[in-house]
């Protein structure tokens, strides 16, 4: 299958009226342990003009081995970029759509000299339902693309930056909790992971309140 490349084009239509392009896109959402994150990428009509670096693209499409050069060479073709999170005990707590719009509030309050308010500003959401509204508050303007980590280049770029950071994390905490694997699995329902959470029951580290409820809490 071809694998088409993002481009610039809502991105360069956006900045026909606006100073600023915000992308924002989601990683962690279905794993069963570990924080869900939001990155964050900025864009300006100077960033649009210039080429989109090489490989960029959603980061489910970029192997393991590439995505840490390319979010080194995504983050440094932005103005900014940031990410935010939100953790197990918040899912717990609030649920995946709330935490999804904690994490997405702190990576935008996580980047320098963007006034996300601003009327020159524009947020891209990938997705097609605004998560990230009703934790903000009024004033932000969000824009939901279906498919903006395929398709935008910024929403790639986020998609890599926060993939890269939360995959980093999970393989600290593997030192912590070897019986799950995260390192390889990243907190995702792969087999061993939830052979060891039968084995072992949950960690701190888990959503307690998903669907492995049932097994006992271990520390």
């Amino acid at each position: 299958m071809t694998v088409v490349a993002p481009r610039l084009t809502v991105e360069r239509r956006l900045l026909r009226e606006h100073d600023l392009v915000i992308a924002l896109d989601e990683v962690g959402r279905g794993a069963l342990a570990g924080p869900v994150a939001v990155g964050a990428a900025v864009l300006d009509a100077r960033c649009a003009r210039r080429r989109i670096p090489e490989g960029l693209r959603d980061s489910k499409l970029v192997t393991e081995l590439r995505r840490p050069e390319l979010a080194q060479r995504a983050a440094g073709w932005v103005v900014a970029s940031s990410v935010g999170s939100a953790t197990p005990g918040e899912i717990d707590e609030v649920g995946i759509i709330r935490a999804l719009g904690l994490a997405a509030v702190r990576a935008i309050q996580a980047l320098d000299g963007v006034d996300p308010f601003a009327a020159e500003t524009v947020v891209i959401l990938d997705g097609n339902h605004d998560y990230v509204s009703p934790v903000a508050g009024p004033g932000l303007n969000v824009r939901t693309i279906v498919k903006a980590d395929r398709d935008c280049a910024s929403a790639a770029a986020a998609s890599v930056i926060a993939k890269v950071s939360r995959d980093s994390y999970m393989a600290e905490l593997h030192d912590e909790t070897p019986m799950y694997e995260w390192a390889r699995n990243k907190g995702y329902a792969s087999p061993l992971h939830r052979a060891a959470i039968r084995e072992h029951g949950l960690s701190r580290h888990h959503r307690a309140s998903w669907a492995i409820a049932d097994a006992p809490t271990l520390f």
